[in-house]
């Protein structure tokens, strides 16, 4: 797990879907550029996939970088070349970098783990950051540059930015968000078992080596193993390829569990027979004497995330599958009604079906009140 560290980081501490606001709210149009933004955060929770993300879905142009890779100055600035003027003396100009924008905009250019940079490098971005242009070219208009970076201190080998380049960028700090993480997750075709793990112990996200980013390495690569329970030898050769080892142990618990076989969403919503084949599995898995709440929560979540991704349509058979999952008894009455808020909010019109039930509409606007 994660060691103690005096970190320093800089702007507020947001969630993902904050820090995306707070991205797009400064991107330029197509003719000027905005303050250069820096999103600092541990390593691996997806501050740069997010970025590339954003660019994508607003259909600008992309461009990425890694200082770190910079050996000298002409890997910033371009190599010189001579050349004549009009009056036929020799000059000297600098033909820029092949990864310089020359499209006009809107576009992205990140500077991806800024301050792993060389020293020299970093005193050379400052103009960038300044002027939108270094001595030997300039960034086309409609271009934004966003910039990530590890925190200062502890254990990460960073070169420290001063007053002088910390005030020519707009600052914000990324933290982890299982909801948020587990819906691109969804999205992406990440292997449901991951989700159902990370949704229950969204606690182990925060090692050394095990972070969101570690974490998908692993699940891609059980993803083609049908049965875990029956291969877990090579199971535990494959967590401990990337994860630490408490998380290695987790998971290991998770499947000798059963729980990595937990009701998926598909299932609750078209089932044709809600009782044997959503029900009873729910009961045995996260019912007793005690019951598993981490588990509970986790079905709800992949059910809201499921039903707002629209992967499928919303009929009378699921509404009445979606309204007995919400009467289940051993669903807590906070879950339940997260749940129908969620559904509520949404965006799929259809779901207002599910208040049709008399004992979930007078709930939920119990509760609510």
């Amino acid at each position: 797990m994660t060691q103690s560290h005096n970190y320093t980081y800089y702007g507020l501490t947001c969630q993902a879907q904050e820090v995306r606001q707070f991205i797009e709210h400064l991107l330029p149009d197509a003719d000027h550029h905005s303050v250069p933004v820096c999103i600092w955060g541990r390593h691996g929770i997806g501050k740069t996939q997010m970025v590339e993300q954003i660019a994508r879905e607003q259909g600008m142009h992309w461009r990425a970088i890694a200082p770190a890779q910079f050996e000298e100055m002409g890997d910033l600035l371009g190599m010189p070349q001579i050349s004549q003027d009009e009056d036929g003396n020799n000059v000297t100009h600098f033909a820029a970098p092949h990864w310089v924008p020359t499209e006009p905009g809107p576009g992205i250019l990140l500077i991806d783990d800024v301050n792993r940079a060389d020293e020299r490098i970093l005193r050379g971005i400052m103009q960038l950051l300044q002027n939108h242009e270094l001595i030997s070219w300039a960034l086309p208009k409609g271009w934004q540059i966003v910039l990530t970076a590890n925190p200062d201190g502890g254990d990460y080998s960073v070169t420290p930015m001063d007053d002088a380049m910390l005030t020519r960028m707009m600052h914000i700090t990324m933290e982890f968000d299982v909801k948020a993480w587990a819906l691109w997750a969804e999205q992406a075709g990440i292997d449901p078992r991951g989700i159902d793990f990370v949704l229950t112990y969204p606690e182990l996200v925060d090692g050394e080596r095990t972070t969101p980013r570690s974490l998908v390495q692993f699940f891609q690569a059980i993803a083609a193993i049908d049965d875990l329970k029956q291969q877990l030898p090579l199971i535990n050769i494959l967590a401990r390829s990337c994860l630490d080892d408490t998380t290695c142990g987790a998971f290991i618990a998770f499947v000798e569990q059963n729980l990595s076989k937990l009701v998926s969403p598909q299932t609750i919503v078209s089932s044709g027979d809600f009782d044997k084949e959503v029900a009873a599995r729910i009961e045995r898995v996260a019912g007793g004497a005690v019951p598993r709440i981490d588990i509970l929560a986790t079905l709800c979540t992949r059910l809201h995330h499921y039903l707002k991704l629209g992967q499928q349509p919303i009929n009378k058979t699921a509404i009445g599958n979606i309204q007995a999952f919400l009467k289940m008894p051993l669903l807590p009455n906070d879950l339940r009604l997260g749940l129908m808020q969620d559904l509520m909010n949404c965006g799929q019109p259809a779901l207002k079906g599910v208040l049709a039930d008399a004992e979930l509409a007078k709930l939920f606007l119990t509760q609510a009140a």
